[in-house]
């Protein structure tokens, strides 16, 4: 099943996005130093829940994804959406904005290339010359002005470049430049305890242009690696037989560790993330894993009896944290179902998506001020409602 979700880009230009052994090898993964002050909470992971190690008090992350880092920057227009206004303290603007919504946490979507500087990432144009540096400085500035209104920072590995065109889209899983971003972003991020990390976007197995199955990623190559997945993108046809060898999710919390962060790191599961059904059996052994669930209408575990037999149990084990949440109509009730059976379960929720694409029926806002669309009505009474349980 693929995985879609509309994005408008420029202009109005709309692009179509979209039992086994554990991991035997325990890292040291304590928490970050609690004297760092940034204005948020500072989330650890306590068993099967977060907590804010400021005060010890359960944390359960509600807000949004913050779209444009993934994008922009591979288009050439920009290093984000925040470069299109002309509010010279945007970010703290934008940061405001979303406060105001009583979300107290925000995913910012990036792209590996305009973060490492590859495949000619981040695009210039004839007016700016855009480097790796400036798209980091882009991106810690927004982090800064986002802790400061009191909300934690997800840090997601989303997208990459495509090879010769300003597009952007997503691979199957990370491969060996994905280490290199995360020694990267756990390097500059290891001592803000307000941030996490998100592995990967939505690790997937890969169909050609007939709908056969040339790359079936199993939960073993999804912890270990190894295997070997098609080069091209989910919005770039394949035959399967161009790979790269694929990294697997031990690898990458390795790689954070290593670089001395110990921030809890979510961890997406099979089919776009959808699908967590052996996401305890294959986990990588480490005291600071989030399980991250993206939840929409369309994929397959889409009702109550999965979220009973797949979600409920692992939330009894480690914090499960709904990465995105959607639904091809988010009005006709599925976003709302979900919200009231993941609230019982202490599961929080971040929408998709915060950005001004007119196209998108889950876009929240319709102009750079923040305006809410009926969607975003819908999410902010939620936000609003659950600000003081968090």
């Amino acid at each position: 099943m693929r995985h879609a979700r509309w994005i408008v880009p420029v202009a109005a230009v709309v692009v179509l996005l979209t039992g086994g052994a554990i991991y035997a090898e325990r890292r040291d993964s304590a928490p970050s130093d609690p004297g760092v002050e940034t204005g948020a909470p500072q989330p650890v992971v306590d068993g099967n829940r977060l907590v804010d190690q400021r005060s010890d008090a359960t944390f359960v992350p509600r807000g949004v994804n913050w779209s444009s880092f993934e994008y922009a920057c591979a288009q050439g227009w920009g290093m984000s959406s925040l470069d299109t206004l002309s509010d010279p303290d945007a970010a703290n603007s934008e940061a405001k904005a979303i406060a105001s919504w009583g979300a107290n946490t925000v995913r910012l979507p990036l792209n590996q290339d305009c973060w490492l500087g590859t495949r000619g990432a981040p695009v210039s144009d004839q007016f700016e010359e855009r480097t790796a540096a400036g798209y980091r400085a882009s991106v810690q500035r927004f982090v800064t002005a986002l802790n400061r209104q009191g909300m934690v920072v997800v840090l997601d590995l989303h997208s990459r470049k495509r090879i010769g065109q300003p597009e952007f889209g997503n691979v199957a899983m990370p491969d060996s430049e994905s280490l290199s971003f995360w020694r990267s972003v756990a390097g500059e991020y290891r001592d803000n305890p307000s941030v996490m990390f998100d592995a990967f976007n939505e690790p997937y197995s890969r169909y050609d242009a007939l709908d056969n199955l040339v790359f079936d990623l199993t939960w073993e190559c999804w912890r270990d690696g190894g295997c070997e997945a098609p080069v091209e993108d989910d919005q770039t046809p394949t035959n399967g037989l161009t790979t790269y060898t694929v990294q697997g999710m031990a690898s990458v919390v390795r790689e954070i560790r290593d670089a001395g962060a110990h921030q809890p790191v979510l961890l997406g599961g099979l089919d776009y993330a959808n699908d967590l059904s052996r996401w305890l059996d294959y986990a990588p052994e480490d005291d600071q894993l989030v399980a991250s669930f993206h939840s929409y209408d369309f994929k397959k575990c889409a009702d109550e009896k999965c979220w009973d037999s797949v979600l409920a149990p692992i939330a009894d084990r480690v914090p499960v944290l709904t990465g995105e949440l959607g639904a091809d109509d988010p009005l006709d009730g599925y976003v709302t179902r979900y919200l009231a059976w993941a609230d019982k379960h202490g599961i929080g929720s971040l929408f998709w998506v915060w950005a001004d694409h007119p196209a998108d029926p889950m876009a929240l806002v319709k102009d750079v001020t923040g305006t809410p669309t009926e969607y975003g009505v819908l999410a902010r009474r939620y936000l609003r409602s659950t600000a003081d349980d968090s």
